[in-house]
């Protein structure tokens, strides 16, 4: 199969983003990399010169809200990819509004408390839909200790799981997007394996 099928297949599908950050932000640009039709990502914040060591953002960029900047960025890498963004601190019920038409969710926030709302609410919400979270991107070094897990039929981990920022223990580019690159490299591996399931788009699909 070459990149021209892959893409014609990957076009097809919507893939949610929660969170604009390190992960959110590098995670997006490998999926429109890759082909992915359509991306839908939600985030509160604007670009900040802290941002710049780790999230793909310009200098030039800086005190742009995050979702624009970010939606302008994938769009001059792939012109055809369509990018809906929401410039909204989330909160279970618009989690719920502006994610349904997705295939796939993936995890990228900061907080742990905004992690834990983007996940349980997913999983209420679509327990029958992938979702993919990061947990353990801190620091430098380690490679071997990146990895992918299973903890149920459709939920997935990246990351180490055990390394939590602080600041002794900063995100670091080289990390971040590693992790970042696991789960969009996550998405496209479910997503090459899933035919739309006829008349449910974005609420059920089923696998080839």
């Amino acid at each position: 199969m070459n990149f021209s099928n892959i893409s014609d297949h990957l076009s097809r599908f919507c893939v949610g983003i929660g969170g604009a950050g390190g992960l959110g932000s590098n995670c997006a640009v490998s999926l429109a990399r890759s082909g992915v039709g359509h991306l839908v990502i939600t985030d509160f914040d604007i670009v900040s010169e802290t941002n710049l060591n780790r999230q793909y953002f310009f200098g030039n960029q800086v005190g742009m809200v995050k979702v624009d900047a970010l939606k302008y960025n994938l769009n001059g890498i792939n012109p055809s990819i369509k990018v809906t963004v929401y410039n909204k601190r989330l909160v279970p019920s618009l989690i719920k509004e502006v994610y349904d038409s997705c295939d796939i969710l993936v995890e990228a926030f900061d907080e742990a408390s905004e992690k834990q709302m983007f996940i349980e609410t997913a999983l209420e919400a679509w327990p029958g839909r992938p979702l993919i979270v990061g947990s353990g991107i801190a620091g430098f070094g380690n490679n071997n200790e990146l990895k992918q897990r299973d903890l149920g039929e459709n939920l997935y981990v990246c990351g180490d799981e055990t390394r939590e920022v602080s600041e002794e223990n900063p995100p670091m580019a080289p990390r971040v997007g590693i992790v970042a690159n696991m789960q969009a490299n996550l998405v496209v591996d479910l997503l090459m394996n899933m035919n739309r399931a006829q008349g449910k788009i974005g609420t059920g699909y089923e696998k080839k």
